[in-house]
């Protein structure tokens, strides 16, 4: 099942988080229109606006690597105090996500293993999109 890969990935990729100042780690995988599965990490930033999301890290490298089209995401980190919680993706890669693809599904992983799945327009019902025509 391509969520159980998907999740197996984040998991792995997690331990390459880069978070010495906030100690929360987060890792996330894509599977691309290819149906490879891409990862990344959260990587921080002395300086806070430049750290980059887990999210956008995996965007990017399936992007960079020649993908056309990402078909889901899913989401996870070891970092939440209540292992039954789960994260969510900030606005900015919420919008990324819109950018590339409005129809991705978006899976949301606990510390329990327990898989939740989202639409964008759930997460983002009114993401910026003027160079699509639609604002």
């Amino acid at each position: 099942m391509i969520e159980d890969k998907l999740l197996k990935a984040a998991m792995e990729v997690i331990k390459f988080s880069y978070s010495p100042y906030s100690k929360f780690r987060v890792g996330a995988a894509v599977e691309s229109g290819s149906e490879r599965i891409y990862t990344g990490t959260n990587i921080e930033n002395t300086s806070y606006g430049l750290t980059i999301c887990a999210e956008r890290v995996a965007i990017f490298n399936a992007l960079s690597n020649g993908e056309k089209r990402i078909l889901r995401i899913l989401v996870y980190s070891d970092s939440l105090k209540n292992p039954k919680q789960f994260i969510y993706p900030c606005g900015a890669c919420l919008q990324v996500i819109a950018e590339f693809n409005e129809e991705m599904e978006i899976l949301l992983a606990n510390g329990n293993g327990s898989i939740r799945k989202f639409s964008l327009i759930e997460l983002l019902p009114n993401n910026f999109q003027i160079n699509k025509g639609k604002r």
